[in-house]
């Protein structure tokens, strides 16, 4: 099996690397995923998250190591295995970060990752259906992005509750300022997930220069004389060398992209050669640098109906299967927030440092269901943390997952900001219109004193959990920790990049599917510029 480029990885960015080299119609293109095709119905439907999520099939099942930062847990990490990747199985948030990341990475040495340089691309890629005062959104690109089709009142109450908190109502912070109170943007056609498979391989599945090799785990890349020339992937159970002219581009995402390169000899040699691996390339930053978003998630009891009690018995579900069936509107067409907010906790920073998730229920665990009450979640995360973890073998295996060490709350800057965003969300639910309808506080609760900060962040150390965003373990960047350069080539090793959210120097400022899917489509112009020379 040979081909001109070879993609590892069917995800948010893999996805979008695969049709745009394929549709130059000049180059044969195969695209290998450890995982099936995209065929579970539960997929398509919004809130199938809660049935994708933790299921082998369509999922990596992760788990951290115990953290110190969070009391010692281990801790689920959800990333997809499937086509479409982690964007056929997430809460459908688009939201692209903010200016200043991108000119932060540019900055740090990362020409051409600017505010100024990325947006042609998140451009490119969206089809907006909102409306664009500024200019600064897509409308013809192949990803659907949507306002919801579904609405609760609690959360309507909880975003006028925090304009009356005195922070100001924000329609697109997708738009020229982030800050503000606002709907989530969702990737969405009608009531359908646009994940990036839909969006990005539906419309070049016929393409004869493009090859869908779904069940195709990778081994390691084959590398000759300095080159990366193919990987050995093991096709249905059944080793197969897949070939590369030109290119392998890895966008196994920010777990498995560092963990390939790692099996193929590239990376820190005190950390491979125990494992009996021969070093390729010492690259030390890969694995390290990586970087997550924590999420605290405070649930107040409510007099209003969630998610919680419309869904309480069988007859309910059945109903609700129903609207769904015949109108694609309902409860099944819910991401997993409704309303969000981008905000400052001190009013001297530029941006802001923290981001709310409402949703219209609550649970311990998606898998656990919800609560047997009527509550909603104010779910909070700081948006830039410091802390950063990392990524280490634990064998020469392809199916022993690496040690994942998130590294959590370890940074002054983190507990206090973290602390400071579970006291605005208290602040928020004691605010009309909203205060009203709250019954209780169920969690931090009332045994927990708003003034109590170490208490606050011990509560957080025992509950908080991911809020599934890793990033940065293949770093871009010109310094010595940096994997790969600035067009995401593997530093050391020709024919080789990697495009997907491990090359992110530092976290984005929110959720990170869209600043994926947009990475794909930039180094989908740096190799085709490259092929031409």
């Amino acid at each position: 099996m040979e081909f001109d480029f070879v993609i590892v990885g069917a995800g948010s960015a893999g996805c979008a690397v695969a049709n745009r080299l394929s549709e130059d119609g000049r180059y044969t293109v195969a695209l290998l995923e450890a995982g099936p095709r995209d065929t579970n119905p539960w997929i398509h439907i919004p809130v199938g998250y809660f049935r994708t999520m933790g299921h082998s099939r369509t999922d990596w099942r992760y788990r951290t190591e115990a953290d110190p930062g969070i009391a010692g847990r281990s801790i689920p990490w959800p990333r997809g295995r499937v086509l479409g990747g982690s964007s056929s199985i997430n809460g459908l948030l688009y939201v692209r970060g903010q200016p200043q990341d991108y000119d932060g990475w540019a900055q740090m040495g990362c020409t051409g990752w600017s505010w100024d340089s990325v947006l042609p691309f998140f451009k490119r890629s969206e089809s907006w259906e909102g409306d664009d005062d500024g200019g600064l959104r897509g409308r013809d690109g192949p990803l659907s992005v949507q306002t919801s089709r579904l609405t609760r009142e609690v959360v309507d109450k909880w975003v006028d509750a925090a304009v009356a908190a005195g922070y100001r109502r924000n329609p697109d912070y997708n738009g020229a300022d982030q800050e503000g109170v606002g709907y989530f943007q969702l990737t969405m056609k009608g009531g359908r997930r646009c994940s990036s498979a839909v969006a990005y391989l539906k419309p070049a599945r016929s393409r004869q220069n493009l090859e869908i090799l779904p069940d195709a785990q990778i081994e390691k890349v084959l590398i000759s004389d300095g080159r990366a020339i193919g990987v050995r992937a093991h096709i249905n159970g059944r080793p197969t060398d897949v070939m590369a002219r030109r290119e392998v581009v890895l966008s196994a995402g920010a777990i498995g992209s560092p963990q390939i390169l790692m099996l193929s000899g590239i990376g820190d040699p005190d950390e491979i050669r125990p494992h009996g691996l021969d070093v390729k390339a010492e690259l030390k930053g890969v694995g390290k640098n990586l970087q997550d978003h924590l999420q605290a998630r405070p649930v107040f009891k409510t007099d209003l109906s969630t998610i919680n009690v419309e869904t309480s018995s069988l007859f309910k579900q059945a109903m609700i299967a129903m609207q769904y069936a015949l109108t694609q509107r309902g409860p099944m067409t819910m991401a997993a927030s409704l309303g969000t907010a981008f905000l400052k906790t001190e009013n001297h920073l530029e941006t802001p440092d923290i981001q709310f998730h409402i949703q219209p229920f609550s649970a311990d665990s998606p898998a656990e269901g919800a609560h047997k009450f009527s509550a909603f979640t104010a779910s909070v995360l700081q948006l830039r943390p410091e802390s950063a973890g990392h990524l280490k073998l634990k064998s020469a295996r392809m199916d022993d997952h690496p040690e994942i060490h998130p590294n959590y709350l370890n940074s002054e800057t983190d507990c206090r900001t973290i602390v400071k965003g579970i006291q605005i969300a208290r602040r928020i639910a004691r605010t009309e219109p909203l205060k009203t309808h709250i019954t209780e506080e169920h969690a931090p609760g009332a045994s927990i004193a708003f003034e109590d900060e170490q208490a606050t962040l011990d509560w957080a150390r025992r509950t908080a959990v991911t809020i599934y965003h890793p990033t940065g373990t293949c770093k871009m960047g010109i310094d010595e920790t940096a994997v790969v350069d600035p067009r995401l080539r593997v530093i050391g090793i020709d024919g080789l990049r990697v495009a997907d959210a491990s090359i992110m120097p530092r976290i984005v400022s929110g959720n990170t599917n869209a600043p994926a899917i947009m990475i794909g489509e930039k180094v989908s112009d740096m190799v085709l510029e490259d092929a031409r020379i």
